[in-house]
């Protein structure tokens, strides 16, 4: 992946506003009602290109797709992988049983949205037999990129881990959540291996390495999740064993929604663990409340030498425009963290369109968000280069 050897480059986290009929269609899809198909295309084909442009336009370097054609960030797993059927039953999140009011709050928004806590469950062995519709994605991508105004300086595409999809998409089938999540590393091995081939940076969604402490494992100890989450990292590390570290990048979250989030899991507590991912870049929250003082966590576990850091220095859960000078601030204080100026990609804590349907920054707000992150990385660029 592009380096920032001359300049501070920006950068996402991949998901980005869908059109409102596009999400209908995944959400009807997702939900095994009969859709168009040739619509459906038609509509992710548009999202696409519309998502480079702007991506583009806004002073974003490193694009991706906006998984425009994907119904959610992990969930889509269900539909292009063999074994999944009925929904899961999951616990909610930690601060929304312990701010019931709050809760409320959420609910009260009407957001008709994709499956969230109620996805598919491994029902059967998982398998991966057809990659097409990955295929289709990876056209899609190209073709917009082909007729964008211009190239931009680097791409990716996303792809779920591991640990996000068994985690979210419950396992009914096999003895063990190891063996579940190794099973799954297997298949998604293939998605992750056609991505690399296709020459855009892999970006693998771990949301699971922090979010899942106060989801699934919220009722186990710490030392519970940390075992676990060990394991889904041997899993991915076995899943890209085919790729350089330097073709990937992982991101880990504590949940992108605009909740308490007073239960988060303290980074400390997590990133030698993390930090174990054979991968050229992490990218973190650090721009939320919750999550700003974090950077003390990197000088008492440094990440390892060479590996880039992504920080959040966007809020993806907010409708707030940052102002060039406090995402300059935000940048400038990753640098020192890291210790190194080229070490550093400008990036959002999260994306903008997790699931069809769930989007709580306006699309206009998200470019002017993403022109605030390209003026702020030009106004740290001059500090740290002159």
């Amino acid at each position: 992946m592009k380096r920032s050897d001359q300049r501070i480059l920006t950068t996402h986290v991949g998901s980005l506003p869908r059109d409102r009929a596009l999400s209908d269609l995944l959400i009807a899809e997702e939900a095994g009602k009969a859709v168009d198909r040739a619509a459906l295309d038609r509509l992710a084909e548009a999202g696409v290109r519309h998502c480079v442009n702007q991506q583009i336009a806004s002073g974003v370097d490193v694009v991706n797709d906006g998984e425009q054609p994907r119904v959610g960030f992990q969930t889509y797993v269900g539909q292009r992988l063999e074994g999944y059927g009925g929904s899961s039953l999951r616990d909610p999140f930690k601060d929304f049983a312990d701010y019931p009011d709050f809760k409320q709050i959420w609910l009260n928004r009407g957001m008709v949205m994709s499956k969230v806590f109620d996805a598919a469950t491994a029902q059967r062995e998982v398998k991966y037999k057809d990659l097409a519709p990955a295929i289709r994605e990876a056209d899609m991508f190209d073709a917009a990129l082909a007729a964008a105004p211009k190239a931009p300086v680097d791409k990716f595409m996303t792809a779920a881990s591991p640990g996000i999809v068994c985690t979210t998409l419950r396992n009914a089938y096999y003895d063990t959540h190891e063996a579940y999540v190794r099973a799954v590393a297997r298949e998604l091995k293939k998605e992750y291996e056609l991505i690399h081939s296709r020459g855009y940076v892999l970006q693998l969604d771990c949301p699971d390495l922090a979010m899942e402490w106060h989801g699934m494992f919220q009722h186990g100890t710490l030392k519970q999740f940390q075992d676990a989450i060990a394991i889904h990292i041997d899993a991915i590390n076995e899943a890209i064993s085919n790729i350089p570290r330097e073709a990937v990048r992982l991101h880990v979250c504590w949940g992108n929604y605009d909740g308490p989030h007073d239960c988060d899991v303290p980074l400390d507590d997590i990133l030698p663990i993390v930090s174990q991912a054979k991968v050229g870049a992490f990218s973190m929250e650090f721009a939320n409340p919750r999550h700003q003082h974090e950077y003390a966590a990197l000088g008492r576990h440094p990440l390892p030498k060479d590996v880039i850091l992504i920080p959040g220095v966007i809020d993806s859960t907010v409708n707030y425009i940052e102002h060039p000078q406090v995402v300059c601030n935000r940048i400038l204080e990753a640098v020192d963290a890291v210790g190194d100026k080229e070490r550093v990609i400008a990036g959002c804590d999260c994306g903008f369109g997790t699931f069809a349907g769930w989007e709580m920054v306006a699309p206009s707000i998200v470019w002017k968000k993403f022109e605030a992150l390209a003026e702020g990385a030009r106004l740290a660029s001059k500090k740290l280069w002159g």
